[in-house]
């Protein structure tokens, strides 16, 4: 049998060790290379204020897509989120999307409130019944300038 010079032995090494971060860089990433696993929605907010491309969309407060970019509608002045959902789930057409932070200062993250009253949203279909997300730092200086009536 022919041994192995160190450099083979190396080399393997090295080209074994490439596959491995290529393969956890496309797993942790989330990245599809065959095929996507996802179908994209649209979602039409008034305001997308901290909402970042790869935050996660929830439903049931579980994870099912991710924020996967952002467009403006000249036309109704409104911002359009794409989002990226799971194949296998079921969104309606009376779903609700809204903007939430996790914790007080958190990440912003998509919300969506499947329905289940009408019909199954197609791929690209959008999603029109949304809430923006709470400015906090409106808040606080409404209440701290006195514009917040107390009943």
């Amino acid at each position: 049998m022919k041994k192995y010079s160190k450099e083979t032995v190396v080399g393997i090494f090295v080209v074994v060790g490439l596959l491995s971060i290529g393969y956890m860089t496309v797993k942790l990433g989330k990245i599809g290379v065959l095929g996507d696993d996802r179908y994209a929605l649209y979602a039409r907010f008034n305001r997308v204020t901290g909402l970042r491309i790869g935050n996660p969309v929830t439903m049931l407060g579980l994870e099912i897509g991710r924020v996967d970019g952002f467009t403006m509608d000249q036309k109704d002045l409104v911002a359009v989120v794409e989002l990226k959902i799971n194949k296998g789930i079921q969104i309606y057409d009376d779903a609700i999307a809204s903007i939430k932070t996790e914790g007080l200062i958190g990440d912003k993250y998509v919300s969506v409130d499947p329905g289940g009253g009408g019909d199954l949203l197609p791929p690209g279909g959008t999603i029109t019944d949304t809430e923006s997300p709470v400015d906090i730092q409106d808040l606080i200086s409404k209440y701290a300038f006195g514009e917040v009536e107390k009943k």
